[in-house]
């Protein structure tokens, strides 16, 4: 069973087998899990849909929870995409690596406190990639510090001392602890509302209160395949009015080798940090003048975002999409209808006061098109209704889980909200796929993990409605032959929901398309149609976003190209080079020429030599050179070279343009479409 909690709630849960921090939803991990050896999924290729690239598409799937079921409909193809050389397997495919990582982060905390008495613990989970323990120390910890907790750790692994569950009273544990004197424990305790308590001994030499999984004894940990890597702030239970912790965190594998990949893995993820090459593409900054979280797209960002919003907007609007534009504000009495003042209220900002009513800035845009819907009477024929908005939120984030474009507090969705039938319902779901399908391999995803999250414990609707909203959904994807998983209870309390996550092209997968049934604000809204026996009805609400956040995607898409943005999206797609004064005024003639063509092109003004100026292209990643120098002024044909490709020979003006359009209109480089 998968369930995701606020975050005020996570400390209380961590005892119980859940993740506990702020950054990550918790997981509940059930017994039988343990016992379960999940399917490995093929990669399904996808013959080429009308205008996607060429390249094939795979749609994959992992377990994400322990009561996930693999649903594979596809062939037994192969894909041309190659597979990471190594094979890395995660907390969700192999329950001994869970519990390698959740025990490595109890000898951590054993070794800490051996070396430095005087450190309380806190709280210590398994994490994407590894672990970490949260300690309370006046001295900072240093790296010379993480050296040697490294080796008193792999002289707890050497002596394959047990990990011992017990059992114990509420009483018995508050004495427990009590008489080791760890203050954030006894917190941990008190937020605990079911019994019994219980512990994790490793030998008899320490103890925390847990509930596992861990590993029989810490031989089991390979000593060769962990690695502590940093440490950071973080504040207790994440409040930022309590005190300051040291984080450590650490990776932990099954084999030497897995490390090794790992740790070859994160350096490429370090070159590819989005946040690094924005600052010298000079893309995007967050200026602290004006606040954490807030983001400036600098003139060649700027372009590169409306690039994407108009292949969006056109896309929509040739599937059948009508555009909206809503407010930024609204009155507080709009979230309390729509139930976000209740629920979602610790991720708003502030009520501002205007007149005689209280407003806030919006955190979602789900409840204006709600009222634009409800502005006038529908009848049956009008749905389904497909409205689209690229909407800016607001939402407030503290500020030490805010990262580059990935977390941010102002961002913009690619909402979309289907309005329609029940019996149009799987149609439109299968409409939506399709339409994440051909966006997403337009920007270079063809590999993706689907996941279909069905009712939970506690839910509102009909059992029938959501049987028959579930059944859709799989109906849809099965219809497309794509591979999903279903993770059992996963779904919101208002409906079921298909997510997809994109695989980057260092193997990292990364969420971002949400198909969402919703039958909870309609009944909030009191959305009606009229059926064709003239009774009022309930329209099925679904909520869809393909990119999720331009923010987020842009961050995304930066770290899957390391900046190499293709030829379609780059900000500047040519440069002219001349070679004398002649040559650069011939450039600037050109330059104006392409433009008027939609084409995005500069001249080098800084008079260098040609290989500065081909080498200073190249940093600033720009697709295409065009060199003009002597020879090309004779024969009236220009020298084309390539970043990737190189030199790609001589071409006209025209040819050169007009390949340049196609090659853009098409999603592909230069050289496939000379």
């Amino acid at each position: 069973m998968l369930f995701v909690v606020s975050s005020n709630k996570l400390y209380s849960l961590c005892w119980k087998g859940f993740v506990s921090s702020r950054n990550f939803r918790a997981k509940y991990i059930s017994t039988s899990y343990w016992n379960t050896r999940h399917k490995q999924l093929r990669w399904l290729p996808f013959q080429q849909r009308l205008g996607v690239s060429g390249r094939p598409l795979a749609i994959t799937c992992c377990s994400h929870s322990p009561s996930s079921i693999a649903v594979d409909n596809s062939k037994k193809l192969k894909s041309k995409s190659q597979p990471p050389t190594l094979h890395l397997p995660s907390n969700e495919s192999s329950p001994l690596l869970l519990k390698i990582r959740h025990s490595c982060a109890h000898v951590m905390a054993m070794a800490v406190q051996k070396l430095f008495p005087e450190a309380k613990v806190t709280i210590g989970p398994w994490v994407e990639n590894g672990f970490y323990y949260d300690f309370s120390r006046k001295k900072p910890f240093t790296e010379e510090d993480l050296k040697n907790i490294e080796k008193e750790m792999k002289k707890i692994i050497q002596r394959k001392l047990p990990l011992r569950k017990e059992t114990v009273s509420r009483e018995e544990a508050k004495k427990r602890i009590q008489e080791i004197q760890e203050p954030y424990k006894l917190e941990i305790l008190d937020s605990i509302v079911d019994e019994p308590i219980t512990i994790y001994y490793i030998g008899n030499e320490w103890w925390d209160l847990c509930a596992g999984p861990h590993v029989e004894h810490t031989g089991m940990i390979d000593a060769q395949a962990f690695r502590l890597e940093t440490i950071a702030g973080a504040y207790w239970r994440g409040d930022e009015n309590r005190e300051m912790l040291q984080r450590i965190y650490g990776t932990a594998w099954e084999t030497k080798e897995q490390l090794e990949e790992y740790l070859k893995r994160r350096e490429e993820a370090k070159r590819r940090d989005h946040r690094v090459i924005g600052q010298q593409l000079d893309l995007f900054s967050i200026q602290d003048e004006a606040g954490s979280g807030l983001v400036f797209w600098h003139p060649k960002g700027a372009l590169v975002r409306n690039v994407i919003e108009d292949f969006w907007r056109r896309e929509h609007l040739k599937h059948g999409y009508e555009l909206l534009n809503t407010p930024h504000i609204a009155k507080v009495d709009l979230w309390k209808v729509s139930g976000h003042y209740d629920f979602y209220r610790d991720s708003m900002f502030q009520q501002i006061q205007v007149e005689d009513d209280p407003y806030q800035l919006k955190p979602m845009n789900c409840p204006f098109h709600c009222l634009v819907y409800k502005n006038t009477l529908k009848s049956y024929r009008d749905l389904p209704i497909r409205w689209a908005e690229l909407g800016t939120v607001y939402r407030y984030e503290r500020s030490g889980t805010l990262h580059g474009l990935m977390r941010v507090r102002g961002f913009t969705q690619d909402d979309a909200h289907i309005f329609c039938l029940e019996e149009q319902l799987s149609q439109e779901i299968r409409k939506v796929l399709l339409l994440a399908e051909r966006i997403l391999s337009r920007f270079g995803f063809h590999e993706f993990e689907v996941t279909l999250s069905t009712r939970p414990e506690k839910y509102v609707g009909s059992d029938e409605i959501w049987e028959k909203a579930t059944h859709a959904l799989k109906e849809a994807m099965e219809a497309e032959n794509w591979q999903y998983l279903i993770d059992q209870g996963g779904g919101a309390f208002y409906g079921p929901k298909i997510d997809i996550k994109v695989r980057d092209a260092i193997g990292r997968l990364w969420q971002c398309s949400t198909i969402q049934c919703d039958f909870n604000l309609p009944e909030r809204f009191q959305l009606e149609y009229v059926s064709k026996e003239g009774l009022r009805s309930r329209p099925i609400m679904v909520h869809r976003a393909i990119f999720g956040s331009l923010e987020r995607f842009f961050g995304i898409l930066l770290e899957n190209c390391a900046g190499d943005l293709p030829l379609w999206l780059a900000p500047v797609q040519l440069k002219w080079i001349g070679l004398s004064e002649e040559a650069r005024a011939v450039c600037n003639t050109y330059c104006e020429y392409a433009q008027q063509k939609g084409l995005r092109t500069q001249v080098d003004q800084s008079g260098e030599r040609m290989a500065k100026c081909i080498r200073n292209g190249e940093l600033e990643k720009i697709p295409l050179m065009a060199i003009v120098g002597s020879k090309e002024l004779q024969t009236g044909l220009i020298s084309v070279r390539s970043r990737t490709a190189g030199d790609l020979g001589q071409l006209s003006l025209e040819t050169l343009l007009n390949k340049m359009v196609k090659a853009s209109e098409e999603a592909c480089d230069l050289q496939q479409v000379l």
